[in-house]
């Protein structure tokens, strides 16, 4: 264990963008404090996203099948194509980097279970991340048969990792601490006292990419299309998406610029008012946004937030109608089908978002909740007590 005043904190994180980009910025805010960080996961995967001189414990990596699933077959897609094999697979990585580094508390991605079971295995305290909203809450307690077979599930990996049976007990939430990557203002409050939502969560990303900010036309307002990490999975299919919603953008000319975050290639000949990228500076373009229109994943939403920025929200599945719905019922945007709007309702509703001032001061009044928040320095306020 380390000396006096100075922590380890091992972090155990799916290498994927959304839950790695909040953590980062927990783990840097740590590091500034002088404390040591470490991390499970994909050596490769990982260091592409945190720079090389992240120090990475080995486990490899499972990709997740059966992302075209919705409701709850998509919860069943993800516990036994992503979440149930991915801790399977990386138990044995995570529980070897814990004997090597010897942390002092884990700091734990929901859907990262290995992580929750060797800190038990090892009496560690540990902490639970949530990166997504479709855990918060128990809203699978409104479908008893499907929590059950999540449950099972858990029960089941308890027992492979040689841990007793524990009814009470949920892997998905620490009883110390958990932390969640939204907002009371979005989310509400209603949340046991070890539950900290700490709004969005942001610091120093290494591979920040390049931008063409001369496009920027202050006399236009700006409007950013992006449906995160997913935007190559869904190329094809109902992802004529981003062709609608280009349609939707071209007679906005003398009005609108549209930023479109969609895969190399995807569109050619686009008109002078439309840029297409394959990846942007998120957080630094925010502030120039007027507004967003998103698939609903909780890293742009909780971002737009911050920035109080507007939403057009289209979720697709997990926990993005939760999202959704959540932004809807604070007045800070729009939800609509993505697999059914029309080009000219995406359009309808995108001016409603900009022409109807409502929208921004509701996205400006969650933006102070969650700027209250205090994003990662107070989520590193609480894995410090934690460690203590």
């Amino acid at each position: 264990m380390s000396g006096a005043g100075r922590r380890r904190f091992l972090f155990v994180v799916p290498p994927l963008a959304g839950h790695v980009n909040p953590a980062s910025a927990v783990a840097w805010e740590l590091a500034q404090r002088g404390h040591e960080v470490a991390w499970a996961g994909s050596r490769s995967r990982l260091a592409a996203m945190l720079g090389p001189d992240a120090t990475v414990y080995q486990t490899g990596m499972r990709l997740h099948r059966g992302l075209s699933d919705t409701g709850t077959a998509a919860v069943k897609s993800l516990w036994e194509g992503f979440i149930v094999p991915f801790a399977r697979f990386t138990l044995p990585g995570v529980d070897k980097a814990v004997h090597e580094y010897q942390p002092d508390v884990l700091a734990v991605d929901q859907a990262a279970l290995s992580g929750a079971l060797v800190a038990q295995r090892h009496n560690l305290p540990w902490a639970s991340m949530c990166a997504s909203t479709m855990e918060l809450g128990h809203p699978l307690a409104a479908l008893p048969k499907v929590d059950a077979w999540v449950r099972g599930h858990m029960t089941a990996l308890r027992a492979e990792a040689g841990l007793p049976p524990d009814g009470d007990a949920d892997l998905r939430f620490s009883p110390h601490l958990v932390i969640a990557f939204t907002g009371a203002a979005l989310a509400g409050d209603s949340f046991p006292p070890h539950f900290a939502l700490v709004g969005a969560s942001v610091g120093p990303r290494p591979a920040s990419p390049a931008f063409q900010w001369d496009f920027l036309d202050r006399a236009r307002r700006a409007v950013l299309v992006t449906v995160g990490t997913l935007a190559e999975t869904i190329a094809t299919g109902p992802a004529d998406f981003y062709t609608r919603a280009v349609e939707a953008l071209l007679p906005l000319g003398e009005r609108v610029q549209g930023i479109v975050v969609a895969p190399e290639g995807m569109f050619s000949g686009l008109p002078e008012h439309i840029l297409m990228a394959p990846r942007v500076p998120l957080l630094d373009l925010l502030p120039h946004m007027a507004a967003v229109v998103s698939h609903g994943g909780l890293n742009t939403v909780s971002e737009a937030m911050a920035a109080g920025v507007p939403l057009v929200v289209a979720p697709i599945r997990h926990d993005q109608p939760i999202n959704a719905a959540q932004v809807a019922a604070a007045g800070a945007g729009i939800r609509v089908k993505f697999g059914r709007v029309s080009p000219a309702e995406l359009r309808a509703a995108l001016l409603s978002v900009l022409d109807d001032p409502s929208y921004r001061a509701a996205a400006r009044r969650a933006s102070e909740s969650y700027l209250a928040a205090g994003g990662a320095k107070t989520a590193a306020d609480h894995l410090e007590r934690l460690a203590m």
